[in-house]
């Protein structure tokens, strides 16, 4: 077979990236995930076991039942985001345990019904359905709880065969919306109704007060209305003894203030307790109610509608106005006179907010991210109430101002006014807060090591991270009920201590500047019962050392351990983690340093006291003294001797027990005859008055030649011992070639003293005479050493040492 041409190739290839483009991504055998790859039918390739079956975001156009009847035990199918036309709920037919199926964002037109029994979960919302499917097998879904569809037109008639399903949330999404019947909702049984109304409409009002008569929770999208407030279709008188609602979500509004209002009332006067709106924009002319308060607009009719309101909570958020200029203070009164229990006005660049003018309601006011300042709620009394005040993303500035507005809240336990600018220069401002105030949230600010000083003394939890603070002063105000307090991402260098905060069982410091804790925390902190000290660049070295042997005996009150825990210097140590960092004991223990380096002295001492007693450095020493105090003593008593003048050919070195064969052997041989040398012997040559060593100094200097006679008794003669120490020194102080060895009689090694250690180097890298014992070898011997002497003499013979000419 020839080679693969480029187009096998090729096709080779986009085939396995076909491959694998379909294969799932299994989490384990009974899931598969083919979301997003580009598929136009679904898959052959699927595992049989498979139970959960994602194919969601692809451009499957069609299903059959053939696609499905292997996967028997299949029990969620998600097919949303597709381009299905139709649906053919006998697909399905062999998958009887199907219990989620979710069709949501395709371009189903038409829908042909089969009961299945084991169904909970159905979303055909923002699909291009005309109407509501009228599927009689639908209603006999029995276990439905969730059911999303999509229509243009809503009647009664299309709800016929829904009333028996007592369903947990119905989700309805009304794009290209047309008509609708008046209360046709309200034949759903369903504790949550959403609707999703069409964004470029103008909402049917009907649908609100329907869907408020429907169902416990409600949630409408996209309510807008662009025609003038007079043509808003107000709700009719019976609807208020009608609602179920208790809580209403508005999201995306686009209305006029005075069409807010009119809704605001509905619900005020209804039982709905939570009403929430989101994506506020209004616009028309916003004007003040009467007296400042929701009064019943509907008290000059006959029929009194006696209901005491049961709103308990408002939040708006992301708030936004097309009027270019109005009271504001008029919108603030509304507010503020709310008897509610919470109100949240969060994003809505509000700058400012009034006092109620008499005793408020309020337990919970949440004013995040507005344009709020220091003037807000100065000097009011009436909200005594209040227990959590939330002003995060203001632009508030003094802490101590913020405290005086806490002073008169006499009930408020919680206070967050993190990301603001807050600041305090010391003690020339006084601070005074709420005595209840319990928790405190000062993040991202612009606090200082000065906070301290500025605190409530009942703070229980206190939240300081992000801020300016390199320590905790020791002299500040002791905080006695503090347990948890948050440090984390500031300036300190170490641990703080507990002595304002007996009670603190919770510490922050992460992500500070912390190298080295303190290891004594612990003690210092008996207290404390979880320690969150990560993300800090610490230093590996043997005080940190210290603090990890305190983290294995702390019982794991370090959070984040070991993963938090990183050294950051040395560079050679960056990223070990501190459980991996270990250094010697010694080199962490000063004492132990200490002891170990004194005992390594004191044997090193000991060594050497031992070697200079065995190679006897103390004699050696003294020799060298006394050579040196000889050689001064010449240079003074012989100025006018000439220095270096040579009187002999040899100095004889012996031991007292070889005189004989150096009197009748060496002297002889070497003094008689032809080219008679002139040796230096201390029997004849010495000059009395001057002490041995002078003298035998002074011979050696006076000779060319030094001649050691080695033997048993040499390495026993101390004398001998001198001079051939004087004699090595000459050796090596005039770089010459002056001695010359004859071994007498052999010398065993264990013979030679330990201290003449000169002797044993000399014998073994020194070439040395043998005095030989057979007649015949003897000439031979006189020559050899004649020849190693060979120097001429410039004086005469017979002087002794030391005399001049």
């Amino acid at each position: 077979m020839g080679p693969f041409s480029n187009t096998q190739v090729f096709a080779c290839v986009c085939m396995f990236l076909l491959w694998n483009n379909i294969q799932p991504s299994v989490e384990n055998e009974f899931i598969a995930n083919y979301s997003s790859r580009l598929l136009t039918s679904v898959p052959n390739t699927i595992p049989v076991h498979t139970q959960v079956l994602d194919l969601s975001h692809n451009r499957i156009s069609g299903l059959s039942a053939s696609e499905f009847i292997s996967l028997s035990d299949l029990r969620v199918l998600n097919l949303s985001h597709n381009l299905i036309t139709e649906l053919d709920f006998g697909v399905f037919f062999f998958n009887q345990d199907l219990e989620h199926l979710d069709l949501s964002h395709n371009s189903i037109l038409k829908v042909y019904c089969l009961t299945l029994a084991s169904l909970r979960h159905l979303d055909l919302s923002f699909t291009k359905l005309a109407a509501l499917p009228l599927c009689q097998e639908l209603g006999q879904m029995s276990r439905l709880e969730f059911l999303g569809l999509s229509a243009a037109t809503l009647r009664r008639s299309h709800f016929r065969y829904l009333t028996g399903l007592r369903l947990r949330k119905v989700l309805l999404t009304l794009e290209d919306f047309s008509l609708y019947e008046p209360q046709s909702l309200r034949a759903l049984d369903t504790r949550s109704l959403h609707l999703v109304f069409a964004g470029n409409q103008n909402f049917s009002f009907p649908l609100l007060y329907d869907g408020m008569s429907t169902s416990e929770t409600l949630r409408i999208d996209n309510l807008r209305y662009t025609l003038s407030s007079g043509y808003f279709p107000s709700p009719p008188l019976t609807l208020l003894k009608e609602i179920k609602t208790t809580a209403l979500m508005l999201d995306t509004v686009d209305l006029q203030w005075p069409v807010i209002l009119q809704i605001f009332l509905l619900v005020w006067y209804s039982p709905v307790e939570r009403l929430t709106v989101r994506h506020l924009t209004f616009w028309g002319p916003v004007e003040e109610l009467p007296g400042y308060e929701f009064l019943p607009l509907l008290s000059s009719l006959e029929e009194r509608i006696s209901l005491s309101g049961s709103m308990k909570a408002l939040t708006l958020e992301h708030v936004r106005n097309k009027v270019y200029y109005f009271n504001q203070e008029v919108l603030y009164r509304q507010f503020s006179e709310m008897p509610l229990a919470s109100l949240t006005i969060f994003d809505a660049s509000m700058p400012h907010m009034l006092c109620p003018n008499r005793t408020s309601s309020f337990q919970y006011l949440n004013f995040s991210h507005n344009a709020l300042t220091d003037e807000l709620f100065q000097n009011c009394g009436t909200l005594t109430d209040l227990k959590f005040l939330v002003l995060q993303r203001n632009k508030l500035e003094s802490l101590p101002k913020v405290s005086f507005m806490t002073s008169r809240m006499k009930s408020l336990k919680f206070l967050d006014v993190s990301s603001n600018l807050l600041s305090y220069d010391g003690p020339a401002e006084p601070c005074r807060w709420a005595q209840s105030l319990s928790e405190l949230d000062l993040s991202s600010n612009q606090l200082t090591d000065a906070v301290f000083e500025c605190l409530p003394v009942n703070v229980q939890k206190l939240e300081l991270q992000n801020n300016q603070i390199s320590s905790v002063p020791r002299g500040m105000a002791e905080l006695k009920s503090l347990r948890e307090l948050n440090l984390a991402s500031n300036r300190l260098a170490d641990l703080p201590g507990c002595g304002g905060f007996p009670s603190l069982a919770f510490l922050n410091v992460e992500m500070n500047v912390i190298l080295t804790p303190l290891v004594d925390f612990f003690q210092s902190c008996p207290r404390v019962r979880e320690l969150q000290g990560g993300h800090n660049p610490f230093k590996c070295s043997c005080e940190l050392q210290a603090f990890v042997r305190l983290e294995r005996r702390s019982g794991g009150k370090l959070f984040g351990w070991p993963g938090a825990y990183v050294c950051e210097y040395p560079e050679e140590l960056r990223g070990r983690l501190l459980e991996d960092f270990h250094l010697a004991e010694l080199a962490c223990n000063t004492t132990l340093l200490l002891v170990t380096a004194l005992v390594v002295t004191l044997a090193l001492v000991a060594v050497v006291a031992f070697l200079c007693i065995y190679l006897d450095v103390p004699w050696y020493a003294r020799m060298t003294w006394q050579w040196t105090q000889t050689k001064r003593r010449a240079r003074h008593q012989q100025p006018q001797e000439q220095e270096g003048a040579l009187q002999f050919h040899a100095f004889v070195s012996y031991s007292e027990r070889d005189a004989a064969w150096v009197k009748e052997e060496l002297m002889p041989n070497l003094e008689r005859g032809e080219g008679r040398v002139q040796l230096c012997q201390h029997e004849r040559n010495f000059i009395p008055g001057k002490s041995i060593v002078e003298n035998i100094i002074t011979c050696i200097e006076k000779s060319y030649r030094s001649i050691f006679v080695l033997s048993p008794n040499f390495v026993q003669s101390e004398w001998c011992h001198y001079e051939l120490y004087f004699a090595h020194h000459k050796l090596f102080s005039e770089t010459s070639n002056s001695l010359i060895l004859i071994l007498l009689e052999p010398i065993p090694p264990y013979v030679i003293p330990a201290r003449y250690h000169k002797l044993k180097a000399l014998m073994a890298k020194r070439t040395y005479l043998e005095w030989p014992k057979e007649r015949s070898k003897q000439p031979l011997f006189w020559a050899n050493l004649r020849a190693a002497i060979n120097v001429k003499l410039p004086v005469a013979d017979g002087q002794r040492c030391g005399e001049t000419d």
